[in-house]
């Protein structure tokens, strides 16, 4: 089956199973590796990419189910030369540690931050519920993303 995707702007082609899961098609076929697949069930995180806007695990996703959807990625919410908020934030505070779950955090966190630009606590840690991170404390990730809503880091 023939599925045409647009990815990060550019229309893109996959020929295959139509049960293969998106991540498999962006990390195997695309070759975009910036979305990690982690626990291939949905709970972790680290797979979340934007599918016409809404942050979703890619793991979970036929991409059967995705023809002509528009999908976002970790290499295309920034450019080298200018990283979003999210990123900004996360450089700034120094949280990255060994960098599984941080593009699906990044994915998460992004959208949230454009329908929620002045989040308390509370709802940050909220809105993270679904990224698991085991090396590093949350509170440094909320901090880092408290700092956006603060306008301490770079948007």
């Amino acid at each position: 089956m023939t599925i045409t995707l647009t990815v990060n702007r550019e229309e893109r082609i996959f020929s295959g199973d139509p049960r293969t899961p998106l991540v498999d098609v962006l990390r195997d076929h695309l070759r975009m590796t910036g979305t990690k697949a982690v626990c291939r069930e949905g709970f972790c995180g680290a797979c979340m990419v934007h599918v016409d806007g809404a942050p979703m695990a890619s793991c979970l996703l036929p991409v059967g189910s995705l023809d002509g959807a528009a999908v976002n990625t970790i290499e295309g919410v920034a450019t080298r030369e200018h990283l979003n908020a999210v990123q900004q934030a996360f450089e700034d505070h120094d949280v990255v540690q060994c960098g599984m779950c941080f593009p699906g955090m990044v994915m998460t966190m992004s959208r949230f931050f454009q329908t929620n630009t002045s989040p308390d606590r509370d709802e940050i840690k909220a809105a993270m519920t679904g990224n698991i991170c085991r090396c590093t404390g949350y509170e440094r990730i909320i901090d880092a993303l408290m700092s956006i809503r603060t306008n301490e880091a770079t948007p």
